[in-house]
């Protein structure tokens, strides 16, 4: 699907090198501008799409995803807020599944920025009763940088769910997680483990001591993505392994095999936004050749 984003009709022309497109049911910002290529839809305010000039796809994106108004699209960055995972419903909190606006968008010839904002509605006082402002800032060039600031008076958990394109999970390897996590495949045990993750299954664990930067190695594909964490107290790394990609709708049987999650997240420490005070939770991405020498 990262190709034919890009050969979308455009239903508006913003700049001339921002436009709207129709994605299923969602509008989406795409951009297309001599740096890179990228897509966000409103809903969610959903990076689904980023590579630098040159390069292939970095962001991952399901062949079964649905595009529809209140359905979570599979892949891309979804924003997990005002909690991550089954804390409240729906899963991963209602940021990702309902329209934001696109509020300011600069350019030059490095880039561009594109900054998306979400209030709080009967909808979302529905779902969790508080007043809030969260803004998403995308900075997309040769690399990508994704943050989120929340201003209210509140505690929350959140993520950037980064879903990553690989060549083949068997042959990829994540450093600089660091060495203690809790593993919710194992209902939240606590384990610890020295140097790179390799996946043998299904992997869903919290590093709680991670690194500022998280590198995939990719030889398959020949290139690392760095992976900077900022504001964070944890990152998640998730594979669903075959049992569960099989099981999943938006998922096709195969896809567990070029995708990884390497997640920037406030999980287990909360954040604490005051009105004076915002949190905070960003992410830098950046591609290079794998040196094999």
């Amino acid at each position: 699907m990262n190709e034919n984003i890009f050969t979308l009709p455009v239903t508006q022309q913003i700049t001339p090198t921002l436009s709207e497109r129709q994605i299923g049911q969602l509008p989406a910002i795409v951009v297309d501008h001599p740096a890179c290529r990228a897509a966000i839809t409103l809903q969610g305010a959903h990076l689904i799409a980023w590579q630098p000039a040159g390069e292939a796809p970095v962001i991952w994106l399901s062949g079964n995803t649905a595009y529809e108004p209140g359905t979570a699209i599979r892949g891309g960055v979804p924003i997990c807020w005002p909690w991550f995972g089954p804390a409240g419903t729906p899963s991963h909190g209602f940021a990702r599944n309902i329209p934001w606006e696109l509020s300011s968008h600069t350019e030059n010839d490095e880039g561009v920025t594109l900054t998306f904002t979400l209030t709080d509605n009967p909808q979302t006082q529905a779902l969790w009763p508080h007043a809030f402002t969260l803004v998403a800032r995308f900075t997309l060039g040769t690399e990508c940088h994704i943050e989120l600031e929340s201003t209210g008076d509140f505690t929350t958990t959140a993520a950037l769910h980064s879903y990553f394109q690989i060549g083949d999970i068997d042959t990829v390897a994540v450093r600089g997680l660091g060495s203690h996590y809790v593993d919710k495949v194992l209902d939240g045990a606590e384990g610890e483990h020295q140097g790179e993750l390799v996946f043998t299954g299904r992997t869903d664990r919290v590093y709680t001591q991670p690194q500022a930067v998280s590198t995939i190695t990719d030889p398959t594909l020949k290139r690392e993505i760095d992976v900077e964490h900022h504001h964070h107290s944890d990152v998640i790394a998730w594979n669903p392994g075959v049992a569960l990609s099989t099981s999943m709708g938006d998922m096709t049987d195969d896809g567990y095999k070029t995708m990884v999650c390497v997640e920037t997240g406030c999980v287990s420490t909360p954040q604490v936004s005051k009105a004076h005070a915002p949190a905070r939770l960003a992410t830098t991405l950046r591609v290079r050749a794998l040196n094999q020498a």
